[in-house]
């Protein structure tokens, strides 16, 4: 449900919903592997900003997020280490190196920058 909210353009109703909810960050996870374009990109945009206010409770989550780096789809397996390299904790970095050398170009160019990203923090 949450994802159709996202799809329809709902991004501040459901930042909202999960700055006074964390529980629902496993939401973000559907989001990502969701087939609609709006609400994988509706998820990035939702990690961009909780990330200000609710880092911490992101940081609890990498493992979760960073499960999305063993995906099968070299898609998913790039916005997973997109939305590491938002959050920018070193808690990532050991995920991230263990997925230094995807075999598809732009995971791996993705996963590069998200090291790269946290590495400058």
């Amino acid at each position: 449900m949450i994802c159709d909210h996202m799809e329809k353009g709902f991004l501040d109703n459901i930042i909202d919903m999960l700055k006074h909810d964390e529980t629902l960050f496993p939401v973000i996870i559907d989001m990502v592997k969701d087939e609609r374009l709006r609400v994988r990109i509706g998820a990035t945009a939702l990690v961009e900003e909780l990330v200000k206010d609710r880092r911490d409770g992101l940081v609890k989550f990498i493992p979760e997020i960073s499960r999305l780096l063993e995906d099968p789809n070299p898609t998913i397996r790039g916005d997973g280490a997109n939305l590491l390299g938002i959050i920018k904790h070193s808690d990532a970095l050991s995920f991230l190196d263990a997925v230094y050398n995807d075999p598809d170009a732009a995971a791996r160019a993705m996963i590069h920058e998200a090291i790269e990203d946290i590495r400058q923090n």
